[in-house]
């Protein structure tokens, strides 16, 4: 089972080269940002948190500028989105923010997506709240053929362009990692997704995850499809670990505290890769 961080990345918690630098040194796997392009100053949405929205919401760096930098200066560790809210995004210009640090990272990317939560965040975009997934489908659609066709062209609901060149195209096509918990959700895995990755699965429903996980393997097995899954937020707990293994998991990220400055971030790591030793 792979080990991994994931994070709010704010201008200002640790600098983005700095976080990246210290989670490969320190051996883990993977390291992955979450995104929001802003926030409402006045929403309906409830945060399922809880009452209060978290500042590190509307202070995140975008995850594709900040990955396209830490590529730079890592070798080996895997870099993703947890999750990109894809329906905020032109799908003709996604396609090439991915496919660019696809190619910067040598082939280190994974795009985690979800169509997010927040309504009114959708709405400043032009995206449809109600038709949230179905948007979100569709536009990975589009991007797989701009990765790889000459000449894609696209005409759907909610996407449509005529033939166009873009370049680069990725290294390889990056693995996408559905995000989310619901009952269709092994769904979109199987149809849309090369992963899944839900979010803070308690310790509590690990039995019925267990049970997802190997609906899903069988699944996938009838149809020859590999699939992984990973964890968001998982617990750093020994006996959390060894269930999450147990149930068939193949990657968890840690979620990193909201800390000001860098020297906390970095004790916290040490401390999650003394755990994952």
């Amino acid at each position: 089972m792979d080990f991994g961080v994931v994070t709010f990345l704010t201008d200002y918690g640790i600098a983005p080269l700095e976080l990246g630098r210290a989670a490969e040194e320190r051996g883990f796997g993977s390291l992955f940002l979450t995104e929001h392009t802003h926030i409402p100053t006045s929403r309906t949405s409830p945060w399922p948190g809880g009452a209060e929205l978290p500042r590190k919401y509307s202070h995140t760096y975008d995850p594709f500028v900040a990955l396209g930098a830490i590529a730079a200066v890592t070798e080996r560790i895997t870099l993703g989105t947890g999750v990109s809210l894809i329906n905020q995004h032109h799908p003709i210009t996604l396609a090439k923010q991915v496919a660019s640090v696809d190619r910067l990272s040598g082939g280190r990317f994974e795009l985690g997506v979800g169509p997010g939560w927040n309504a009114e965040e959708m709405a400043n975009h032009g995206a449809n709240p109600r038709r949230r997934t179905a948007e979100m489908l569709e536009r990975l659609d589009a991007m797989r053929l701009i990765w790889t066709e000459d000449e894609p062209e696209f005409h759907g609901e909610f996407v449509d362009f005529d033939p166009i060149w873009s370049w680069p195209k990725p290294l390889r096509l990056p693995p996408v990692l559905i995000g989310g918990g619901g009952p269709s959700v092994l769904d979109r895995v199987l149809s849309h997704g090369d992963g899944w990755i839900p979010l803070r699965v308690p310790v509590s429903g690990l039995d019925e995850f267990g049970r997802r996980i190997a609906e899903l393997r069988e699944r996938a097995a009838k149809i020859d499809k590999p699939v992984t899954v990973t964890v968001y937020g998982a617990a750093p707990k020994p006996a959390a670990l060894e269930s999450y293994a147990a149930a068939g998991v193949d990657r968890v990220l840690f979620e990193l505290q909201d800390h000001d400055g860098a020297k906390d971030t970095l004790t916290e790591l040490d401390a999650l890769a003394e755990l994952a030793r």
